[in-house]
């Protein structure tokens, strides 16, 4: 087990990774997808804040983080033009459907069953992402999202026993974001279009 010093190493991880992102999305070379940023914002925070009412210690910076760094970006993807991305009625459906995943949680109040609708509200919000991330590799940026992913392993090396309430979220955090970056990276997308169309 690491020192819990290790969980914010693990959260700069994911600070400089967002930055990088942020950059590049204010100079027009990377172009976030705003309902997925926007909902990414928000689920992360409720998350945070249930944590904080289960009495999860340092390890929730992660999570705060994780909703704090994705509304930077969603503010700026609307100082560059070029970092504009057509959102489309799917993607609305996705923020609607995750927007009702956070609707339950503000009725039922209690801790995990808030990070269990964070979660799945997180979850709808970033198919939108996912899906531009399969079809247009070109308007990501790979590493960040490997070095959330990076910091989030530093978290759970932290913990002394692994609860739902401590690391449930931080858990589907560092899923999602490898896929995003396995996405990009290998441009998966392009390969399995590419053999369909060659057979």
């Amino acid at each position: 087990m690491l020192h819990q010093n290790f969980i914010i190493i693990g959260t700069l991880l994911g600070a400089i990774g967002s930055f990088a992102y942020l950059i590049d999305t204010v100079k027009g070379k990377v172009k976030p997808n705003r309902v997925s940023f926007l909902l990414w914002a928000i689920a992360p925070l409720i998350a945070f804040a249930a944590q904080i009412k289960q009495g999860v210690g340092l390890e929730s910076l992660m999570t705060f983080s994780t909703g704090f760094l994705p509304l930077t970006v969603f503010l700026a993807s609307f100082v560059n033009k070029q970092a504009e991305w057509k959102v489309t009625k799917f993607d609305l459906v996705c923020g609607v459907l995750s927007m009702i995943g956070l609707v339950l949680w503000l009725v039922t109040k209690v801790g995990n069953v808030a990070i269990t609708f964070s979660i799945l509200a997180d979850g709808l919000a970033a198919i939108p992402t996912l899906v531009k991330a399969y079809q247009y590799p070109d308007t990501e940026l790979a590493w960040p999202w490997m070095a959330t992913v990076f910091g989030v392993i530093l978290t759970l090396l932290t913990l002394n026993e692994l609860t739902f309430a401590n690391s449930g979220f931080i858990i589907y955090i560092l899923m999602v974001n490898t896929l995003i970056f396995s996405l990009v990276q290998f441009r998966i997308g392009e390969k399995i279009n590419s053999q369909k169309h060659g057979s």
